[in-house]
């Protein structure tokens, strides 16, 4: 009898909600007015979007090109460190802030999986145009690495190659069921209404110095609307979604103390990769590799693999990881 109230309950909370229904807002991809081109700090798309861009350019001429997708609520100076590091290993690094996130205007408002990919795809191409010399290689960061893992699978991105890391693949086949429909119920009843992450008690990195900056900087998201996270995991979805279809060479990292992409949801993205892509996982990385006190490790394995996809990795950990999702 209780279990009937409580269905019943659940039912009429579901008629009210879609008698009083409202759709996630999307930031609109406008009408293409130019081709896209580059500024000395912005990507500007073929709509007339002005992405901030910052770069970071070898002394010497670049070995080689990096496309750096940020990840979740975070911008493009999720790079700094990281960039300083493989610019001066003749690495140029190229990171936008994507549409939504960091300087852009509505900053906060969910852009949509569709305008994500458009705008690395014309990232990549302009980019690539401007170097035609140099290999082009795509870096991902969280949700950095679900776009770019969306757009590949999509578009065939011309590039050498691509490094995910800790790829954001949370997707609702791999979540407790009760959380997509409540997800799906505020994202359609009051899509702006803003949540924090304060109180969950998860630890993305084990640098505190540079948590504690990520807290102070204004262009950090930190309350972050509900319709945002209805429209992170329907990019999650289409990541993982996403994976057999991939064909560039990949370099997946991955921490073994991740707290935020469940160990369970990235051993089932591996599982589904097609090829033979390098994996390693780091035992004493976070969720934020590139910025953990260990970061340097990573930022050397990935100099590394630039330079050889085949070659032995400075840190030793590529090997053995189907024991780690096993256990």
């Amino acid at each position: 009898m209780k279990m009937r109230r409580q269905t019943l309950k659940w039912l009429c909370v579901m008629a009210c909600a879609v008698q009083w229904s409202c759709s996630p807002q999307l930031i609109s991809l406008g009408p293409p007015i130019a081709g896209p081109y580059l500024s000395t700090d912005a990507l500007i798309t073929a709509d007339g979007a002005r992405l901030f861009l910052r770069t970071w350019t070898p002394e010497e001429n670049p070995r080689a090109i990096l496309v750096a997708l940020h990840g979740f609520n975070d911008y493009s100076n999720a790079f700094a460190d990281a960039g300083v590091y493989w610019s001066s290993r003749d690495i140029m690094v190229y990171a936008y802030d994507q549409r939504g996130f960091g300087s852009n205007e509505q900053a906060g408002q969910w852009p949509g999986l569709d305008t994500l990919v458009n705008d690395l795809s014309q990232a990549i191409r302009i980019i690539g145009a401007a170097h035609p010399d140099q290999p082009l290689y795509l870096i991902g960061e969280s949700m950095g690495g679900a776009v770019a893992m969306t757009a590949l699978a999509r578009s065939r991105l011309k590039v050498r190659g691509v490094i995910l890391v800790a790829p954001a693949v949370w997707g609702r086949e791999t979540m407790n069921r009760i959380y997509p429909l409540a997800l799906w119920l505020g994202a359609h009843t009051f899509p702006w209404v803003k949540l924090s992450g304060q109180g969950l008690g998860f630890k993305p990195s084990d640098n505190n110095a540079m948590l504690i900056a990520l807290g102070e900087d204004p262009l950090v998201i930190k309350k972050t609307r509900i319709d945002a996270l209805y429209g992170i995991v329907n990019l999650m979805d289409a990541a993982l979604e996403a994976a057999p279809s991939i064909r560039a060479p990949m370099l997946v990292l991955y921490g073994a103390q991740d707290e935020i992409i469940p160990k369970a949801a990235t051993g089932k993205m591996l599982a589904r990769l097609s090829g033979s892509p390098r994996i390693v996982i780091y035992p004493d990385g976070y969720h934020l590799l590139l910025r953990d006190l260990s970061a340097e490790v990573v930022l050397a394995d990935i100099s590394a693999w630039i330079t050889s996809t085949d070659g032995k990795l400075p840190s030793g950990y590529s090997g053995e990881w189907q024991l780690f999702f096993e256990q």
